[in-house]
């Protein structure tokens, strides 16, 4: 699927990492602006979000997770990250999550999310999960529009994240996945 214009999406490659922990850091400072503490937007730095994607694209199982890069104009401006949920009331087998989905402010309202989406939802389901969750912060309305406009929908679940020295509640959202199709070999 192409971006719209010069862009593409890709699988992303351990040489992404450096550009993928700065689309991390800088769509979290724009995202998150008013929905958490100014402080701690101001004190995340790429480089100590870098040994993480690091690690992340070097352990990628691709029959069963990935990270899919957005490009325009030869850098990475937004990225999506997936794999078996996470969650212990699901089957991971069966349930993929999307675990992240950040796209750079000047990239917004362009598509690209929408196109990454759609690359996330093809590849859980080539990945063979039937239903995909992701977690989205309680008070993030921009974000809970986007993936309700994306087919996803809250399942109920609600979790409270104290990890990042405040309190954050997170919303589960849960959608089908299409059954993947298989190919026929052509008849002699």
């Amino acid at each position: 699927m192409d971006l719209p214009a010069e862009g593409h999406i890709r699988a992303a490659t351990p040489s992404d990492a450096e550009q993928i922990a700065s689309v991390h850091v800088r769509s979290w400072q724009a995202a998150y602006r008013g929905l958490l503490p100014q402080d701690y937007l101001d004190q995340l730095d790429p480089a100590g979000r870098l040994p993480r994607w690091r690690r992340t694209l070097r352990e990628i199982d691709p029959a069963r997770d990935g990270v899919i890069v957005a490009v325009r104009n030869g850098r990475i401006c937004g990225a999506t990250w997936f794999g078996p949920t996470r969650d212990t009331d699901t089957d991971p087998a069966e349930v993929g999550e999307l675990i992240g989905i950040y796209l750079l402010h000047e990239a917004w309202g362009k598509g690209l999310g929408r196109t990454l989406m759609t690359a996330v939802v093809e590849q859980l389901t080539a990945s063979g999960y039937t239903q995909a969750t992701l977690w989205v912060l309680e008070s993030n309305a921009r974000a809970r529009r986007f993936y309700g406009k994306a087919g996803w929908a809250e399942d109920g679940a609600v979790k409270q994240d104290d990890r990042l020295g405040f309190s954050i509640t997170e919303v589960r959202y849960r959608r089908q996945l299409p059954l993947a199709v298989a190919t026929c070999p052509e008849r002699q």
